[in-house]
């Protein structure tokens, strides 16, 4: 980070640290859960329609064919697990390859799946392998014309090829080697399946995890050393110990974040993390209720394998002719297609994929959700649909509430305006009215009953009136619409800096290059004649009076 202080490095390196444990362990964990999908590269196939918020794009990537979906399940492995190391690899290009990779991974879910803004984070991590000379951060970096390289850095652009060649080599052999990928050229076709056991790879996760964290730990000390060398390199004696200060909280900050660090990191490991050096397991214990750090494991096991599970709640008035309560974004009429939500993050629905995978009383919020539609709450039916008129019992709160249990799965190609298919499986949560007593032993049973009324929020001072009159004005509009219409907003207004603001001259030569040319010399005689005032009609007569005089 060329002009930044020599602190700056250590909290961006931590970044790359964060990014790095987070997509190790993610890959590491779908094979120590043991999942028989992950395992036989198959979790593709049901991931696409069982996900929490499926997009459009995974209907169409649900019917890809089955050898493309085992090999994405290969190229995630690649990515996940083989991949996170380069990402302190002293070779640039090696760093580089390991960004894009990431990034070609994140766009894929994006697509794919409405994850709200936990994708878009996980790009903004990736940035940290990324240096000055990849952002053009430096001015004028485009103009500059390039200079041969000195003999040491030629020298040492043999052994980096070298290193490059040597480790995409070893990928490349280890992917062919570990998955047996085999071309059919007459089905057209790559064949793959694991050969490797799970006491195969718990041995191999063994002997790398220690390892890696002296990885992370070499390149941190790379990063301290290079720091320190920039601070000898500061001007001035007051800026100089100002300058050390910072490096020397900032250091200390950054060593002590890795350590604690380290310990949930080893969790994925267990010998590992008892063989831990117990002065990071006595750090981590003072600091734990901070949450500075954490383990991470996504996508550990593949859900609704013979279908996706879902609840859909039912209203009605005579509890004979029942009428179904259509959410705004998880699945629920068949004929409507997937929406795009990201990077909203729309909570109620999301809830509901986690309670449709078990019974309703392994999430208690159902039951007060139930209660809150009995008495047409409206806070809460406004997250169910923002719009009040879709709502089923707009006009009145349902006399009962049920829920069934439904299996979904995709249609297939040849169905005409169908996205899903479903079958009913059971019911979910009986039929209750106000004051059943199977509700109000529900309610009793989870502490949420006879709890005193909320105090209604002050509204006497301006600010929250105009706050409550902005929320009243775009209630109307979805979370999604709203959200990207910001980010287009904001988007549109850098577009308009960077076309209204000032434009250097093309012409103008790179910076420090002024300086170096030689000035032109001076004629005395132009010099006079420039400086003198040009004649008009007012005084050329006396001009030319002075002259023959």
């Amino acid at each position: 980070m060329a002009g930044a202080s020599p602190h700056e490095v250590l909290p961006f390196w931590l970044v790359r640290w964060l990014l790095f444990r987070l997509m190790f362990a993610s890959g590491v964990v779908k094979l120590t859960s043991r999942c028989p999908t992950w395992w036989g590269l198959t979790a593709l196939t049901y991931h696409y329609e069982t996900q929490c918020l499926p997009t459009p794009a995974a209907w169409f990537a649900h019917h890809l064919p089955v050898w493309l979906h085992r090999l994405s399940v290969v190229a995630t492995f690649l990515i996940e697990i083989a991949v996170p190391p380069l990402f302190f690899a002293p070779a640039r290009r090696l760093r580089l390859a390991a960004f894009y990779s990431q990034v070609l991974l994140q766009v894929l879910i994006i697509i794919t799946g409405n994850y709200n803004f936990f994708n878009l984070l996980t790009l903004v991590l990736t940035t940290s392998l990324l240096d000055d000379r990849h952002l053009a951060a430096e001015a004028g970096n485009n103009r500059r014309k390039k200079t041969p390289a000195s003999w040491p850095k030629a020298l040492l652009a043999l052994p980096a090829l070298l290193l490059e060649l040597a480790v995409c080599g070893l990928l490349a052999f280890g992917t062919v080697h570990y998955f047996g990928l085999e071309v059919d050229w007459e089905q057209r076709t790559i064949h793959s399946r694991t050969t490797f056991t799970f006491h195969q790879f718990s041995q191999w996760l063994k002997m790398v995890t220690l390892p890696t964290m002296w990885l992370g730990g070499a390149s941190l000390a790379w990063e301290l050393l290079a720091a320190l060398w920039r601070w000898t390199q500061v001007q001035g004696s007051l800026r100089k110990l100002w300058t050390a200060v910072q490096l020397s909280i900032f250091g200390t900050a950054t060593v002590a974040m890795f350590l604690v660090s380290l310990v949930p990191y080893s969790y994925m490991e267990p010998s590992t993390h008892g063989r831990l050096w117990t002065g990071a397991h006595r750090l981590f214990g003072a600091v734990e209720h901070l949450q500075l750090a954490n383990s991470y494991g996504l996508f550990r096991r593949m859900t609704g394998l013979g279908g996706r599970p879902e609840v859909v709640l039912e209203g009605s008035y005579d509890k004979q002719h029942w009428t179904e309560i259509e959410f705004m974004y998880k699945p629920g009429n068949v004929s409507r297609p997937p929406p795009l939500v990201a990077p909203h993050q729309p909570r109620l629905d999301w809830q509901m994929w986690f309670a449709a995978l078990g019974p309703h009383t392994h999430s208690p919020w159902f039951t007060s959700l139930v209660l809150c539609l009995l008495q047409g709450n409206e806070p809460v039916i406004r997250l169910i649909q923002s719009d009040g008129a879709r709502y089923p019992f707009h006009q009145q709160p349902p006399t009962y509430v049920r829920a069934q249990r439904y299996k979904y799965w995709f249609s297939q190609p040849g169905e005409q305006g169908q996205w899903w298919r479903r079958q009913w499986v059971e019911e979910f949560f009986p039929p209750v009215s106000l004051g059943d007593p199977t509700l109000d032993t529900l309610l009793r049973q989870f502490g949420l009953q006879d709890k005193s009324p909320r105090r209604a929020r002050s509204s006497s001072n301006a600010l929250a009136q105009a706050l409550q009159w902005v929320r009243k004005q775009l209630s109307p509009l979805e979370a999604p619409t709203l959200l990207w219409g910001l980010i287009l907003a904001v988007g549109a207004i850098r577009v308009l800096q960077a076309l209204l603001g000032p434009r250097s001259s093309r012409a103008s030569p790179p910076p420090g290059e002024e300086k170096h040319r030689p000035a032109p010399k001076k004629d005395p005689g132009a010099a006079t004649d420039q400086a003198a005032p040009a004649p008009n009609s007012s005084n050329s007569g006396s001009q030319t009076a002075r002259r023959k005089k």
